[in-house]
């Protein structure tokens, strides 16, 4: 079985919308590497290679291996566009990395203990604010995901950014900037419609009036 965070492309030399469209045509994916001090380099990808690679969501945040006509280098996938309604990818960019040099990245959030959360063992909700998070690192530390524990949220409380724990030299992007507002909720336990204490309360009525 081939390394999911290896990619195998050729280089193609034509751009444009009807080249792009003759890719697909034999099967393939579109894309382009960039970055770097080389020029940016139009490429081709197997369809269902691609699509069998993606079925992991760690390729979405990992330092990659994109071998072009033999020729390996390392890269992030920056962005994907898939079809609105066919189980399609159209095109991919990928990005060159530098080793010493600092990306950016979105990495997706893993919410743990979410069942056994205190707010929804009174019967609360947990909604996701966010499902991922732009980070700052090197490449070496970038993280496949981040990690957000929601065991000890109470009904009408959040988890913020700034208690999402960080490995080491890994910021979030968005902690960065200046002034207030930046530190958001990426998870919450909300009241339902009928809690638990809203039933006792019924239950009590209901035993109130037979008596």
């Amino acid at each position: 079985m081939s390394n999911v965070f290896e990619f195998v492309a050729a280089s193609r030399e034509k751009s444009g919308t009807s080249s792009a469209r003759a890719v697909r045509r034999q099967g393939n994916v579109p894309g382009i590497i960039y970055g770097g001090s080389t020029a940016p380099a139009l490429i081709a990808l197997n369809h269902n290679d691609v699509l069998k690679h993606l079925e992991n969501e760690a390729v979405y945040s990992h330092v990659l291996e994109l071998s072009i006509d033999g020729k390996t280098e390392k890269a992030v996938l920056k962005d994907l566009q898939r079809h609105p309604a066919k189980p399609l990818v159209l095109h991919m960019d990928f990005m060159r990395i530098n080793e010493n040099e600092t990306l950016k990245m979105h990495v997706p959030l893993h919410f743990i203990n979410e069942a056994d959360a205190v707010g929804v063992k009174k019967g609360g909700v947990a909604t996701h604010a966010r499902v991922e998070v732009e980070v700052s690192c090197l490449p070496a530390a970038l993280p496949e995901y981040l990690q957000v524990d929601l065991g000890s949220l109470d009904v009408g409380e959040s988890v913020h950014l700034s208690e999402i724990p960080l490995p080491e030299g890994v910021e979030i992007v968005e902690l960065a900037q200046q002034g207030e507002g930046h530190d958001l909720a990426v998870a919450s336990i909300i009241a339902s419609r009928v809690s638990k204490g809203d039933e006792e309360d019924d239950a009590e009525e209901e035993s109130t009036t037979a008596e």
